[in-house]
């Protein structure tokens, strides 16, 4: 029988999250033979290869999986099916189990997802970050890939399952989403629920209670006048003083979608460009949008929405924003994440490697091998470790940043901070 050969892969809509199936892929091949161009797609390769009891049928199966012998496949929790062509006229059917991680395990998942910007910067951006995957047991290892087929060749695995497992990893190249379906989630349920995290966090920043101020009871301030056209009594209680500016101006409640109400996103920009402007005017009597670059703009526009570009609507304004300025989605959740770490002058930091004059520069390294931190590196305006840096700003305050180790992935954590040890346990969360 000859295979059917279509074009290229592409994601089948359907409503169930729990469900997603993928066409038959077109006939491909890496040039240095492999299936998989991603690390964890090698991994889900190499889980089986490990285990397998006869190379042969491995060859035999990357022959069937590259000369399209793999119909569609269909992918839920724990599961992986297909039916592959053999040399009979009517097809095997091939699947791949595998265990799907529990309740606790996405939790620990999600809160390490949550805990970090870049962390879900690269889930959207179709990556999967080492430390992340390491949070639990996401990626299969040697026996956790259990094939079955209903073919009469007992081998484990048979050809046509051991070319179901390299084709699945053409697919996990694509969209590691589908990696974590097969561990027992969808992707809008994975967002849904970081997006949730996202929000409480963002609602426990703005819900500390504001230190309590002077009152005057309204009947006493209204006895200060008396009756309609008359004279203002001036022997009433005094007025309190007018309140300080707040540190930075409030963020809005996340609007729940409504058929009969205005776009959610719409409401929550509108709310947050009010009260971002309005502070800026009570706090410096200027319009902190007038000077703005375009891109310093885009990021002000999206580092405003508390969702972090994890709603559809969020994911959509990022990607608009992103491509406006020739940026990624990625450069703009970075820039994001300094923006709210700093404002201006934290995306200055971000953007900008400087070298400082002799003074808190210089004595920033002395105070950190005073904290027990003597292992942070100089160059120009940063201070790094394999995991941990600290840049200086024009502004004189340090910032904290982190990576995965060994990495030079740079994103801004904790709060700014005068004192380089105070950023740093800002950046530790201690």
């Amino acid at each position: 029988m000859t295979p059917h050969r279509p074009g290229p892969a592409r994601r089948v809509p359907l409503h169930d999250d729990h469900r997603r199936s993928f066409p038959q892929l077109a006939p491909a091949q890496h040039a240095d033979g492999r299936f998989a161009a991603t690390w964890w797609g090698n991994a889900w390769v190499e889980a089986l290869e490990d285990t397998a009891l006869d190379p042969a049928r491995l060859a035999r199966g990357r022959a069937y999986a590259s000369t399209g012998h793999v119909d569609a496949i269909t992918v839920t929790p724990g599961r992986v099916v297909a039916y592959v062509h053999g040399s009979r006229a009517r097809p095997y059917r091939a699947e791949i189990r595998l265990r799907v991680l529990g309740d606790d395990d996405w939790e620990r998942f999600l809160d390490a997802a949550a805990a970090r910007p870049d962390h879900i910067a690269a889930l959207l951006d179709k990556d999967v970050p080492h430390a992340l995957a390491a949070a639990v047991d996401l990626l299969p290892g040697p026996g956790d890939l259990i094939p079955d087929c209903s073919c009469p060749d007992h081998g484990y695995p048979c050809k046509h399952t051991a070319a179901l497992c390299y084709q699945a990893a053409r697919l996990l190249d694509e969209d590691p989403f589908v990696l974590f379906l097969m561990r027992g989630r969808g992707e809008q349920e994975i967002l849904a629920a970081l997006s949730h995290r996202n929000a409480t966090r963002a609602a426990a920043e703005t819900a500390a209670a504001p230190p309590r101020m002077p009152t005057v009871p309204a009947r006493d301030a209204l006895a200060r006048t008396s009756a309609p056209g008359s004279r203002p009594l001036m022997d009433g209680p005094a007025l309190p003083p007018p309140l300080p500016a707040p540190d930075r101006p409030g963020r809005p409640p996340v609007y729940p979608e409504d058929p009969e109400a205005p776009d959610p996103l719409a409401l929550e920009l509108l709310a947050t460009e009010a009260a971002a402007r309005a502070h800026a005017f009570l706090v410096t009597g200027h319009d902190p949008v007038a000077t703005l670059t375009p891109w310093q703009d885009a990021v002000r526009l999206a580092a405003a929405h508390p969702g972090s570009g994890l709603t559809a609507s969020t994911r959509a304004l990022y990607r608009d924003l992103a491509a406006a300025l020739d940026r990624t989605p990625a450069d703009l959740a970075r820039a994001v994440a300094a923006w709210r770490q700093g404002g201006p002058a934290g995306l200055a930091v971000l953007e900008e490697a400087w070298d400082p004059p002799a003074g808190p520069f210089d004595r920033a390294r002395p105070a950190l091998i005073a904290a027990d931190f003597p292992h942070f590196r100089p160059w120009r305006n940063r201070l790094s470790t394999r995991s941990l840096q600290l840049r200086y700003g024009r502004d004189g305050l340090w910032y904290g940043y982190e990576s995965d180790p060994d990495r030079e992935d740079w994103w801004p954590r904790g709060f700014p901070d005068p004192d380089p040890v105070g950023a740093l346990a800002a950046l530790l969360g201690r």
